[in-house]
Formats: C-alpha cells, sequence, structure tokens
C-alpha cells in the first residue's frame, strides 16, 4: 500500500509536530510512503515571498491530486484544495484557522479559498481533529467521517532536576523574582495585550519563539525545544492567552506536563485542555492581572493546580495515538 502525506507548511507549531508524529507512525509501520512539502523554501540563492508562490503551489498541488499511484493520501488543510480521485483515500488534517498572519488582500483570496477547501471536506473519507470542540463544529455543520485523535507527548522528555531548571535560570539571569511566561511571540496569541496588562508586576515577563518582526519589552529568548521545556518548568505562572480558536495548543499541555499552572484564553479545543486539567480559563485581559495577582500570592493554590494539571495531560500518550492512527488507516484499507 502506497501512503502519500502533503502539506504546506507555514511556520512550524502545534501542527507540525502532530504531522511529524503522523509520519512516524506510518514509516514504522508501512513500507511505502511518501512525504510532500508544496512550498519549496528557497529557490536557487534567494528566498522567494511564498505569496509570490502561489500559482506554482497550486499547479503542484493539482498534479498531485491526478496521481494514480497511491492507495491513500493524507493532507493538512491548505493542501485540501484538491483531493485525488476515487479509488484513492483521502484523509484531512484539521488543527484550527488562523488568518492573522496574511495580508490583507491575501485575507480576501483566501476566505475564496477555504470555501473551496471546506466543500472539499465534505468528500473525504476522513476528517481528523484534535479536540472535542472542532470535532463538535463539524458534526453540527452535517460533516460526516470525522475522527477525533488526540495530540501525543512522549512523558520521558519532561523529567528536569531542581538543578537543571536553576541552572537554566541563572544561565539566562532569571533570578530573584517569579518568572511568568506570556506565550509565543505572535500577536495571534495575546503577547502584546498579555504584556500590557502584566507589565507593572515585580516579575520576570519572558516569551520565545514566534514572529521576530513582532516585539514586545518583554524578556525574549530562543531556545530549543529541551531549553524551552526548562522555561516552562522555572514558571509559576504560564499564559495562554489565544486570540484566536485554538486546535489544543500545545504549550499549555507541556506546561501542564512540567506541573506548571496555567491561566488561558480557552479559545477553540485550549478550553478542554484546561477544563479537564482543572487549570485558570480568563476570557478577557481585563480579569487576568486579578488571576495572575492571586495565583502569585497562593504558592498551595499553584501546587494543586500543577498536580491535576499534570494527572490530566499525562494521559496523552504516544502509545494511544499511535493505537488510534492504526485503527483509522485499518478501517480506511
Amino acid at each position: 500500500m502506497r501512503i502519500l502525506s502533503i502539506n504546506i507548511k507555514r511556520h512550524s507549531g502545534g501542527g507540525t509536530i502532530y504531522e511529524e508524529m503522523v509520519k512516524k507512525v506510518l514509516s514504522d509501520n508501512y513500507s511505502e510512503i511518501e512525504f510532500e512539502n508544496i512550498i519549496p523554501l528557497r529557490i536557487g540563492k534567494r528566498n522567494v515571498s511564498k505569496y509570490l508562490l502561489a500559482p506554482l503551489i497550486l499547479w503542484r498541488l493539482f498534479k498531485i491530486s491526478r496521481r494514480r499511484d497511491c492507495s491513500l493520501t493524507i493532507r493538512d488543510f491548505d493542501s485540501s484544495l484538491f483531493l485525488n480521485q476515487k479509488p484513492t483515500k483521502n484523509i484531512i488534517l484539521f488543527f484550527h484557522i488562523d488568518t492573522s498572519f496574511l495580508s490583507f488582500p491575501f485575507k480576501i483570496v483566501y476566505s475564496f479559498l477555504q470555501k473551496l477547501i471546506f466543500f472539499n471536506f465534505k468528500k473525504a473519507d476522513a476528517l481528523v481533529t484534535i479536540s472535542k470542540y472542532w470535532q463538535n463544529y463539524f458534526q453540527k455543520k452535517g460533516y460526516k467521517n470525522i475522527f477525533l485523535i488526540y495530540n501525543a507527548f512522549n512523558l520521558g522528555n519532561y523529567n528536569f532536576t531542581s538543578k537543571e531548571v536553576e541552572d537554566f535560570k541563572k544561565q539566562h539571569n532569571l533570578i530573584g523574582k517569579p518568572i511568568i511566561y506570556i506565550g509565543d511571540c505572535q500577536k495571534a496569541k495575546g503577547v502584546k495585550e498579555s504584556y500590557d496588562t502584566l507589565k507593572d508586576l515585580d516579575v520576570f515577563l519572558v516569551t520565545s519563539g514566534g514572529d521576530p518582526r513582532f516585539k514586545v519589552p518583554a524578556k525574549y529568548l530562543q531556545l530549543e525545544h529541551k531549553d524551552f521545556l526548562k522555561l516552562l518548568k522555572a514558571s509559576s505562572i504560564v499564559i495562554t492567552m489565544s486570540l484566536f480558536k485554538e486546535g489544543w495548543c500545545r504549550t499549555a499541555h507541556e506546561a501542564m506536563l512540567l506541573k506548571a499552572p496555567v491561566i488561558g484564553s480557552g479559545l477553540g479545543g485550549m478550553r478542554e485542555l484546561l477544563e479537564g486539567g482543572k487549570q485558570i480559563i480568563c476570557e478577557d485581559f481585563d480579569s487576568l492581572r486579578e488571576k495572575v495577582e492571586y495565583l502569585l500570592n497562593c504558592p498551595e493554590v499553584r501546587k494543586k493546580m500543577g498536580e491535576n494539571g499534570y494527572n490530566f495531560a499525562k494521559n496523552f500518550t504516544l502509545e494511544r495515538f499511535k493505537k488510534d492512527w492504526l485503527e483509522l488507516i485499518n478501517k480506511l484499507i
């Protein structure tokens, strides 16, 4: 059986990590599998705007949809503009929709393309979502063949000694005050609003990753993933005040695995995560400071939230992820 995995990557994030895990499961269990990334990041020696590449991207997607040599395709949202014809089976991965990174003219074009993509959702053999919020969203709209397959986490990656955390704090001059992580440095993550709300507190406000064109006066750290996890572990509170409807929110989940208390907007699939782990949902920035000050003054509450969060987050294992994906593939073939 030949499987073709297709995606259009704009940036790394939780969706990219999820896709990589799917590829690992398939590669370990099926011999004939291909991975196709539609967007070439470089042409020759020059970086090229992905907007200028749009005609090439559309052409490549169309060509792939004409292929007859694969039994099954797995696509991300954007690459679902064209589906392969029967008897090829089509699986579509859906995480969330966020157009905040698009320029205004492209938003207009993209809104039209979205309608075509959603039309194709009805023709797909399986639509995979990662939270009950989006599963319910599509069910209410009459979509069929919806499968909920949650994110997965290797629990062995979230064990750090006190010395490792203290060394990290010393290395980045984060000693002497509580650390509050306010999110990935992107507009859509609500980082600016969180900073403006909390900037007068006697704490370290820290952000990381994100878009280098977007800056806030918080302490910015560019970290490898292991050090990013140390930052979450060192944080007294982790803020995830996303402004869009999340698929899930991997940062919040990882913070919970590290027993760090989380305050988040709860938009989209994030609400299921925060409610399941008994974390704090903050629906507006006007009340964010009050909730942060409450936790800073109540270490016993932070500890209890850390334990509750971990007890929920630890259930999302690689074994369950593998089982769910293989059951789906076997069902379709």
